[in-house]
Formats: C-alpha cells, sequence, structure tokens
C-alpha cells in the first residue's frame, strides 16, 4: 500500500499538518484508498462485478470505477433519476467514471429504497455489494494501515480531523488510534444521522469528537462561506475538495484550538463541476 506524505500549511494564523492522502492516486484516493484496502489487495479472479450505489458526485464511485478497472472487474453503480444536463457534463466524477467502464442504472425515486434493499438477494459469490460512500466493515483494515503510518510519522500532535458522509473512515481511524482525539463533522444529514451510520457497524468511541456545524448544511448546495475556505487552503498550496473539506475545516477553525493532523480525504477530481456550479450561481469568474 502506498503511503502517503505530511504537509504543513498556516490557515487563520494556526499551523496544521495534512495527511496528503489526495497524492496517492488521481482517482483512487483519499478516505477511498483506504476504504477500499482490503478489495485492492483481493486476487483478482474472486470477483468478477462490484455493484454500488449512491449520489452522481460521489467520490466512492469514481474510486470504486478506479478499483474495477484495475481489477478487470464489471461496476455497476445505481442513482436516482437524473437531468440531461447530468449526463451531458463532460468533467467531474460521474463522467469520469464513466471513462473508466462504470455501468450507470438510473432508479425511479418512488422505487429507489425499496430496489437498493434488494441488491443483495440472489448474489452470486463473484459479485460483491459495496454499500454507499464506502460504508463496509472491510474498511477497518485499510483505516488501521493509515493509523500505523501517523504513529511512525511521530508528530507532535494529539488531534486528527476528517470529515465524514458515512462516518466509515472517522469511526475506524479513532478505534485504530486510541491514544488520539478524532475530530469529524457530518456532510451528508446531521449528527443523528451520521451516528446511526457508524453504530452500525460499530460503537463509537469516547475519543471520536462529533463538531456540529454553525448552522444546517445541505450536502452538495452551494454556500459563500465554503467556497471562501477552498480559496484561503488553496492559497496555502493545497487543494481540498468543496462537498466535505470545506465544512470540516470552517467546524474546525471555529471551534478549535490545538495542532491538528488534518487527513486530505481526495476527492478533488470533482471540483471543476462544482467550481462551475458556484461561477454560474453567484455569477463571479473563478
Amino acid at each position: 500500500m502506498k503511503k502517503s506524505p505530511i504537509s504543513k500549511i498556516s490557515l487563520d494564523g494556526r499551523d496544521f499538518y495534512v495527511k496528503r492522502d489526495d497524492l496517492i492516486d488521481p482517482f483512487l484516493a483519499g478516505n477511498k484508498y483506504r476504504k477500499l484496502y482490503t478489495l485492492l489487495n483481493t486476487p483478482k479472479e474472486q470477483y468478477n462485478k462490484i455493484i454500488s450505489y449512491g449520489g452522481t458526485q460521489s467520490n466512492a464511485m469514481l474510486a470504486i470505477a478506479a478499483m474495477c478497472k484495475s481489477k478487470e472487474w464489471e461496476f455497476l453503480y445505481h442513482t436516482k433519476e437524473m437531468s440531461n444536463s447530468q449526463k451531458e457534463q463532460n468533467d467531474g466524477n460521474f463522467f469520469h467514471a464513466l471513462s473508466l467502464g462504470m455501468r450507470h442504472v438510473e432508479i425511479e425515486e418512488a422505487y429507489y429504497k425499496e430496489y437498493i434493499a434488494s441488491l443483495r438477494v440472489h448474489l452470486d459469490e463473484k459479485t460483491y455489494v459495496i454499500d454507499q460512500g464506502g460504508a463496509d466493515a472491510s474498511a477497518k483494515e485499510g483505516l488501521e494501515v493509515l493509523a500505523q503510518e501517523i504513529r511512525e510519522a511521530n508528530l507532535d500532535v494529539k488531534s486528527l480531523a476528517t470529515p465524514s458522509g458515512t462516518g466509515t473512515t472517522a469511526l475506524f481511524l479513532a478505534l485504530a488510534l486510541p491514544e488520539y482525539k478524532v475530530y469529524t463533522t457530518p456532510c451528508v444529514g446531521d449528527s443523528v444521522y451520521l451516528k446511526e451510520q457508524m453504530n452500525a457497524l460499530h460503537e463509537i468511541p469516547k475519543n471520536l469528537i462529533i463538531l456540529e456545524p454553525s448552522k444546517k448544511y445541505h450536502f452538495a448546495k452551494l454556500y459563500p462561506e465554503f467556497l471562501e475556505i477552498y480559496k484561503k487552503t488553496l492559497a496555502c498550496g493545497i487543494e481540498f475538495d468543496l462537498l466535505y473539506s470545506s465544512g470540516m475545516w470552517k467546524a474546525l477553525l471555529e471551534q478549535t484550538k490545538e495542532e491538528i493532523l488534518y487527513i486530505h480525504s481526495g476527492g478533488v477530481s470533482g471540483n471543476v463541476s462544482m467550481l462551475k456550479r458556484y461561477a454560474k450561481k453567484f455569477k463571479i469568474h473563478l
């Protein structure tokens, strides 16, 4: 497994370390690389098809597509119905995932939940289902490898941070590093939803601290304050994604004081389409 370097930045007068998991691979990077560790080390003869589901901006979708291409596995991805404009985009995660060989299946919203619940019915032994966002107990192994890299770095830091969709990364990282404080914040849904997702995998440890956002944010919607934080971090020499990282950085700057090692969750390939949306909505040049 590839190791990622650590950078140091200064943001709003505070020093932060950044674990550069974004540099591992253009598409298969960040926490998705860690979550897929077990499958990446699985002999390609074991499976011939991977099934997953979720949103069309999903970083997990793109990472799974990259993994399946390298393994020569078929990748079937389910979403709710999409608009024609979304389908015609020639950039962003959905476009890149299709170019890597992903097969896309649209499900009518009225039937989506029931259909997803039936994905594991009558599966053959050569097919594996990955839940939305890569929320899978098999992610534990990859996060333990990340934990070992953090220990080996021997930094004088005892607090970590990583944003959460399903919370899988934050949960298994906190379990693997009980001597560290692990901050996270909900980026998809609220903290109640986040806790439900994490508790489905394992009891939440005491060293995992969920920072509540200052207001309710809706996933993938556009917020001027998120764009401003994106610009600030970019000026520090590192690009972070606009879907997850901006909310995490905002929470850290507002609610913490100590030095923190931020785990870069990757996903920057989706910024191209997000920045176009920001430019169009706020009538600005980016």
